[in-house]
């Protein structure tokens, strides 16, 4: 059964979950509820397009969502003046496939933005410019920025490809020093958040203790002061599930080395993986009360990799 207690932060009443609470329903990141905020996005699409005053009136947000997408949604995308098209994930790991999956989330923007007929009018359709970013927040060493390539894939490799997309890759660590840090103060804020986390957490502190500490310090310095207040439960529901993750992908990559190290041979890492991967998530399912889709973005699989997976494992 859950159990909420109020707490009082600089004055104000927010409702969080008690530690040890093992039903933390989560449909959404705190990266991504907190720039579904129209002006926080506002925020962040100034500093990433260096413009000034933006108005929050102007972010339309074109995030993919619904059953239809299953693990194919991504993190954020929003239009702002509907002149630009910012689709953007956050990730604490790099993932060497953020251009081809960028394609995808992109491909199926366009779907939702332009009416089905339309593509086969004779004159042309203006469209957004289309920007792609992953804010990076993770524990290993990066550089401050680095854009990967999708040509970087191609079995081909040509001077002048006919589809090119990079995706810029910002490394949002406090320690990183990026600019940006500077020029968008929520993203600013966002960071420090994090990282105020991962400081008790590494500190010895439980992961529902360090949580609530951080929202405690956060709030009495000024930041993400509304956020927390409004949507207190929920941000640590939220967190919780994220640092989960978090920790037990790096749990599940350990194993699967390990394995694959026993066997000696790479497909032996390959399938030692996969059953690691398919027998966590199961539990991990279980334990947290969430959904395949939720656990398997988390893990950075589709849920159609997780079910061929499946497939194979139990023949």
């Amino acid at each position: 059964m859950t159990k909420e207690s109020v707490q009082t932060i600089s004055g104000s009443k927010v409702t969080v979950v008690e530690a040890g609470n093992p039903n933390r329903e989560v449909k959404s990141s705190a990266f991504t509820s907190y720039y579904g905020v129209p002006e926080n996005a506002a925020d962040l699409y100034q500093a990433l397009a260096h413009a000034s005053d933006v108005d929050p009136q102007s972010i339309k947000y074109e995030t993919l969502q619904g059953v239809l997408y299953l693990a194919r949604k991504n993190d954020l995308a929003f239009t702002g003046d509907r002149k630009v098209l910012v689709v953007g994930e956050h990730q604490s790991t790099v993932n060497e496939n953020m251009p081809l999956r960028s394609v995808i989330y992109y491909g199926r923007t366009m779907e939702k933005l332009i009416e089905p007929r339309a593509i086969y009018k004779s004159r042309r359709i203006l469209i957004p410019t289309p920007e792609f970013y992953m804010f990076y927040n993770g524990k290993e060493p990066r550089p401050t920025e680095w854009t990967m390539n999708l040509s970087d894939a191609y079995l081909v490799k040509t001077d002048e490809p006919m589809l090119k997309l990079g995706v810029k890759v910002i490394n949002i660590n406090p320690s990183a020093h990026h600019p940006i840090l500077e020029e968008c103060q929520t993203l600013y804020e966002y960071s420090c958040f994090m990282q105020e986390i991962r400081d008790r957490t590494d500190a010895g502190l439980s992961l529902d203790e360090a949580i609530q500490e951080a929202m405690e310090v956060c709030v009495k310095r000024g930041i993400m002061v509304e956020f927390i207040r409004e949507h207190g439960t929920e941000v640590r529901n939220m967190l919780y599930t994220q640092f989960n993750l978090e920790d037990a992908k790096e749990v599940w990559e350990e194993e699967a080395m390990e394995r694959g190290r026993t066997q000696g041979l790479e497909q032996g890492l390959k399938q030692g993986k996969w059953i690691t991967l398919v027998k966590n998530i199961d539990e991990f399912r279980k334990n947290m009360n969430l959904s395949l889709e939720e656990v398997c973005k988390g893990a950075d699989v589709t849920v159609e990799e997780y079910n061929q997976a499946k497939k194979l494992i139990n023949r």
